[in-house]
């Protein structure tokens, strides 16, 4: 599914990529690599691995998840309810078979698809079933927040 959401209009403050949430950012990451996991900012925690869509450097952010259905983890493109997406979420875009997650202590390669319609439904109200505070991120924001499954990529072929 393509990644089609834009900014909106209106929304909170955009958390800043100054050097303080770089330097939390990594603090986090570090944390959940050591744990194996762990929560962050109370919820299940992943470290996410991006090619950055501009640089085409590795970009690495901690967030939190939530278990899909099928295996899979759901998260969602909050960034507290910005207007803007978080720049995760067009690495994302661009590079969605390039990504990588750190979760129970294991690195996996996956697959990342942008849910839509009544997927990206039944996959909103578990996630603000779970956590409310997404729900408030919504209300804040007039962009519909993405919601990102990541899926194990299947074993390359080396035939």
């Amino acid at each position: 599914m393509s990644f089609n959401t834009r900014a909106g209009t209106r929304g909170a403050r955009q958390p800043s990529a100054g050097w303080a949430f770089r330097w939390f950012n990594n603090l986090m990451a570090r944390r959940i690599r050591r744990k194996g996991g762990g929560i962050f900012l109370g919820f299940n925690a992943l470290v996410l691995t991006t090619i950055g869509a501009k640089s085409g450097l590795e970009r690495t952010n901690p967030v939190g998840w939530f278990p899909g259905k099928d295996g899979s983890w759901l998260i969602v493109a909050s960034a507290a309810g910005a207007a803007g997406n978080p720049a995760w979420y067009y690495n994302l875009a661009a590079h969605p078979d390039k990504v990588r997650i750190e979760v129970d202590g294991r690195k996996i390669a996956v697959v990342a698809e942008q849910l839509h319609g009544v997927e990206r439904a039944e996959a909103w109200q578990q996630i603000v079933d779970a956590a409310p505070r997404f729900g408030q991120y919504q209300v804040k924001t007039d962009r519909e927040l993405p919601i990102v499954r990541l899926v194990p990529r299947p074993a390359q072929s080396t035939t």
